[in-house]
C-alpha cells in the first residue's frame, strides 16, 4: 500500500515538472499529471533497458523518469498542434 502512494506521490511530482518545462494548456488536473508522471517512468525505464541503462528489474529513477514523462508531454503537443491544423 505504501509503495503505492509513494509512487503516485513521485509520479505527481515528475508529471507537474514536465508541465512546467514544456508549457501548453494540457488536460486533466491532478490526476491525469499523475499518470503522465507515472507513465513517464514506464517511458524511462524502457528508454534506459534499450540504451543499456538498466538491467531487467530495475526500474527508472527520478531523472529519467522526468525525460520519459516530457517525451509524452512533446508526442501529445506534436499531435495536439497537428490536428488544429488542420491534420497532414
Amino acid at each position: 500500500m505504501f509503495s503505492l502512494l509513494w509512487t503516485a506521490l513521485i509520479g505527481l511530482i515528475v508529471g507537474s515538472l514536465a508541465k512546467l518545462i514544456i508549457p501548453g494548456k494540457e488536460p486533466g488536473g491532478i490526476w491525469i499529471t499523475m499518470l503522465l508522471g507515472i507513465a513517464g517512468a514506464f517511458v524511462g525505464t524502457w528508454l534506459g533497458r534499450v540504451i543499456g541503462h538498466y538491467q531487467p528489474g530495475e526500474y527508472a529513477g527520478f531523472f529519467m523518469s522526468l525525460i520519459g514523462a516530457l517525451i509524452l508531454l512533446s508526442i501529445y503537443h506534436f499531435f495536439k498542434r497537428r490536428q488544429a491544423s488542420g491534420g497532414s
